[in-house]
């Protein structure tokens, strides 16, 4: 990998920093603490866009979250954690986070979702579109068909619905390779593997998704998207009533049992 300039580093690393919730001069000292081991404010600002003033104020919270320790002489100096412990203690705080959150959400509770939505709602980029891929397949009870395309079907994808025949859902799948084909054989060999009426892999099509008659997702790629944001657009509905969920439904059963004519 070539080496990057220093700045672009720096400044990408507190934009990740501020991120997982760091101030602005925290995040800064944190990195020129890092580069010196151990230093001073002096030192800290000298090398730093963090007036002197303010290291004090930056060093404080680093130190009570245990990134930062301090030496009490004249002047104070303080030192940081090495990478390897650094990053532990960060992913350790993070998944800490996360833990909570998800308590907090449970005792929230929440009001009885509606089954039954008019129109069709929109999601943008591949992480997102993959999120709702997997929510619906996770809460699939009876039937997945699933239409996509090799870039798009990770392995991530195969677990869910491997997870997904173990519960006993029957799943249909179309518009993958035969290499693909092959893999998801070995791992759901109960798995439909069916033909498209369309050249699937030539056009701007992502994928399709049905499950349980309920919920219907469209994805396209999208060229002109910003790469952060995955290339990759989708439209999503539920309830037996709405539009989009009816004319798929109606087609991919048409196609289905037309698939299992002799």
């Amino acid at each position: 990998m070539a080496p990057r300039d220093d700045e672009l580093v720096e400044a990408e690393l507190v934009d990740h920093l501020k991120a997982l919730g760091f101030k602005e001069y925290e995040a800064h000292t944190l990195i020129a603490l890092f580069r010196l081991g151990t230093a001073t404010a002096k030192d800290i600002a000298d090398s730093s866009d963090v007036p002197r003033t303010r290291v004090y104020d930056a060093i404080d919270p680093l130190h009570e979250s245990g990134l930062v320790d301090i030496q009490y002489a004249s002047p104070k100096k303080f030192t940081v954690l090495s990478r390897e412990s650094l990053v532990r203690k960060l992913n350790t705080d993070r998944e800490n986070m996360i833990t909570e959150v998800a308590e907090l959400f449970e005792q929230l509770g929440s009001v009885e979702p509606q089954t039954e939505q008019m129109g069709v709602w929109t999601v943008t980029g591949r992480g997102s579109v993959a999120e709702r891929v997997f929510e619906f397949i996770d809460e699939a009870d009876d039937e997945i068909i699933y239409m996509t395309i090799d870039d798009l079907f990770t392995d991530d994808h195969l677990d869910r619905l491997q997870d997904a025949d173990e519960r006993g859902v029957d799943i249909h799948l179309a518009g993958i390779s035969d290499e693909v084909q092959g893999r998801i054989q070995d791992v759901i060999p109960s798995a439909d593997l069916f033909e498209t009426l369309w050249e699937w892999e030539d056009t701007p099509a992502g994928s399709l998704l049905i499950t349980d008659e309920q919920t219907a997702l469209v994805s396209v790629r999208v060229d002109d998207q910003p790469a952060d944001e995955g290339e990759e657009s989708a439209i999503w509905a539920s309830g037996a009533r709405n539009s989009l969920v009816v004319v798929l439904r109606a087609i991919f059963t048409w196609r289905l049992r037309t698939n299992e004519m002799p």
